[in-house]
């Protein structure tokens, strides 16, 4: 199935985190911009999980977006900025059959 500009209708911050130094010279860990995109989003699963007594739901959707420069550079170390919540990227593929049009972007985050 095509996709057709009109779905690309919600915009994500893609980030990468950046180690940057503080005034005792020790390392810190900072996120950057490397742009914004428009995307499509579908909820593939919802979940709950219990982790040292305590329950926690998370989210997980695809995101995709158009094949840019930026976009195929993109790793599972990278994270998205999407309606004020943080999203792990949990991996990343060609969404097109191989035609290099769109990359599909799996990511997590926590629903509380």
């Amino acid at each position: 199935m095509a996709i057709t500009a009109q779905e690309l209708d919600h915009r994500i911050t893609i980030q990468r985190a950046t180690v940057v130094y503080d005034e005792f010279n020790s390392p810190v860990e900072t996120w950057s911009d490397l742009a914004t995109v428009w995307a499509r989003r579908r909820d593939v699963s919802d979940g709950e999980k219990v982790a040292a007594g305590q329950v926690g739901a998370t989210l997980m959707s695809r995101f995709t977006v158009r094949s840019t420069t930026t976009t195929r550079d993109m790793k599972p170390t990278d994270r998205l900025n999407y309606d004020g919540a943080i999203w792990n990227i949990h991996g990343l593929k060609e969404a097109d059959e191989g035609r290099n049009r769109f990359i599909e972007i799996t990511a997590i985050r926590d629903a509380d």
